[in-house]
């Protein structure tokens, strides 16, 4: 086939083949696993379960959330205007970034960090909201354990806004606003300014973001209704008349599938690139969010469930007694973990934590500390910023998770 008429193909162009999309490794990996018999089981299970416990629960919380997260967002903010001296104004900025940044994802954040690089928050906002928010990784604790997702998330609301409080008592709104420059706000900041209807226009969805999409949109109620099933012990298998081999079968095959396509969505030009979720078009229908940010989250989680498996079976032991000898150290790295930008690592810390493999101490730690991706325009901004604010937010995980890790365990 002529390489002119292979660069026009829109679903699998050209492109994703070339060394850019180097995310291709990973299912190029599950792939060789699969092909090598003493793996293939691990692989095929872990994959099913990805899927069946994990993808579909996710895409489901993700639908809610993004059908009403401009809504949700719009109403916030609007409240900001509505306090009258500079000190009411100050207070209600930290609440309101506190809440924003509760809501599972990254957007809240990304929204205080646009108010505050145009003036309309201050530094305690940011702070705030970096604080309390968990970033992807809330919608993997809460798909997988809402209750105990519900927990962390109140936790994390209530150190968010006495953290936003405290920065503001210290240094004021305006700290540290003078080291962004209105260069780097003109070149990183687009959600800073209106895109006009002639730029949506010109933004046309891909084709292969349009069908990811309604596959999700398919999938999300009979993959619900399955992984429910499942979570309640019914014999699915025997309940449709087929073998436990073709429903792991499918719920493999599926989650390979998904993978992939987050693996050929964007090129891997930077760090940013691999461990944030990819950027999407403002004008995206809610299930192309649905679907690259679902696509995102499983993509990591198996990462994580494969290389804890693997560690176990290939190394002959358990991790879970690694943490209960170096306790100590498990909120610590918790937070540490927290502190590097993007929501990647931290989705593969909620994992292991779901496998059992860290305790809840480590998990707050890493829910406190984690920034998500809103650390990634904040350092383009103003490095300054960004390291300021995330090392406030390492200072009440810190407290908070050995806190409980006294206390509870």
């Amino acid at each position: 086939m002529p390489l002119s008429l292979l660069q026009k193909l829109d679903f699998f162009s050209f492109r994703t083949l070339v060394p850019h999309y180097r995310r291709l490794l990973i299912p190029v990996l599950l792939v060789v696993l699969l092909i090598n018999a003493e793996t293939r089981s691990l692989t095929v299970s872990v994959l099913a379960d990805a899927f069946w416990q994990v993808a579909v629960f996710v895409a489901a919380t993700l639908a809610v959330y993004h059908l009403f997260a401009d809504k949700i967002y719009q109403l916030t903010l609007s409240k900001n205007k509505e306090a009258n001296s500079k000190e009411q104004q100050a207070t209600r900025q930290v609440v309101i970034a506190s809440l924003l940044g509760v809501l599972p994802g990254c957007g809240g954040a990304i929204v205080v960090i646009t108010q505050y690089v145009s003036g309309r928050m201050g530094f305690g906002a940011v702070a705030a909201v970096l604080t309390s928010t968990m970033g992807d990784a809330a919608f993997l604790l809460l798909a997988a354990e809402p209750l105990t997702g519900l927990a962390v998330a109140l936790v994390s609301l209530v150190v968010g806004v006495l953290s936003g409080l405290a920065v503001n008592k210290i240094h004021g709104a305006d700290f540290l606003r003078s080291t962004v420059s209105q260069k780097n706000v003109e070149q990183h900041c687009l959600a800073c300014k209106p895109i006009s209807k002639s730029v949506k226009q010109q933004q046309t969805v891909p084709r292969r973001l349009r069908y990811q999409g309604l596959a999700w949109q398919g999938l999300i109620i009979p993959g619900a209704v399955v992984g429910l099933l499942m979570s309640a012990q019914v014999d699915i298998a025997a309940l449709m008349g087929i073998s436990d081999a073709i429903v792991a079968g499918a719920g493999a095959l599926l989650a390979l599938s998904f993978i992939v396509l987050w693996a050929i969505t964007q090129e891997v030009t930077n760090f940013e690139s691999i461990v944030a979720e990819d950027k999407k078009l403002k004008h995206s229908k809610a299930f192309q969010k649905v679907a690259l940010d679902t696509n995102f989250v499983t993509s990591w989680v198996v990462m994580a469930f494969l290389s804890f498996e693997l560690v176990m079976h290939y190394g002959q032991f358990d991790l879970t007694h690694v943490f209960t000898v170096f306790g100590a150290a498990a909120p610590l790295m918790g937070v540490l973990v927290g502190m590097i930008p993007g929501c990647g690592p931290q989705i593969i810390t909620t994992s292991l934590y779901l496998s059992g493999a860290i305790p809840l101490s480590a998990q707050l730690g890493n829910a406190i500390s984690n920034d998500g991706d809103a650390l990634f325009p904040a350092i383009a901004l103003s490095p300054k910023v960004a390291i300021i604010a995330t090392l406030y937010s390492a200072i009440p995980a810190l407290v908070v998770a050995y806190g409980y890790y006294v206390l509870f365990e």
